[in-house]
């Protein structure tokens, strides 16, 4: 399985807001721009919880598996990569929706002085940030999965499990 790329992710980022941007200046010269919702940073903020309460789940499993504790449960290597496919395609998700309310923001940033656009702006703004917050968690996540035979063999791009 191949990792996350931060450029990549980046690359979807910039697209997505530079083509937000573009769509929210002719839609505003067409008539009134789409809301960002209340909802987007939430739903995005938990999905980063879940994110990094995985991980943290999946990391005290695997140390205490590597310690050999007699208490210890064994991670199943599929719900591993599972875990990891879930991360992959959140933070890809996460980088999209950033980009495009990352757009609007910079858009409605135009007209701060409305209340309406002010608190858009806002609820834009706090989206980025959950966005970045997902991608964060997705990337720890997969720091965790990481085998370790993929430290000590440096050929090309290493596997997740």
């Amino acid at each position: 399985m191949r990792e996350l790329r931060i450029r990549l992710l980046a690359g979807v980022f910039a697209v997505a807001g530079i083509l937000s941007w573009a769509g929210a200046r002719l839609w505003n010269s067409i008539g009134t721009l789409p809301s960002v919702p209340l909802a987007a940073p939430i739903v995005l903020a938990l999905i980063a919880v879940v994110l990094v309460a995985t991980a943290l789940s999946l990391r005290a499993r695997l140390k205490a598996q590597r310690e050999r504790r007699p208490e210890a449960k064994g991670v199943d290597p599929l719900m591993a990569a599972r875990a990891v496919v879930f991360g992959q395609a959140s933070a890809l998700v996460a980088a999209l929706v950033s980009g495009m309310y990352g757009g609007t923001g910079v858009f409605l940033l135009e007209s701060l002085d409305i209340p309406a656009r002010r608190d858009q702006a806002i609820y834009a703004g706090f989206s980025v940030l959950a966005g970045i917050a997902v991608i964060a968690a997705a990337i720890f996540l997969e720091r965790v999965c990481r085998l370790p035979e993929d430290d000590d063999h440096n050929t090309g791009a290493p596997s997740t499990a």
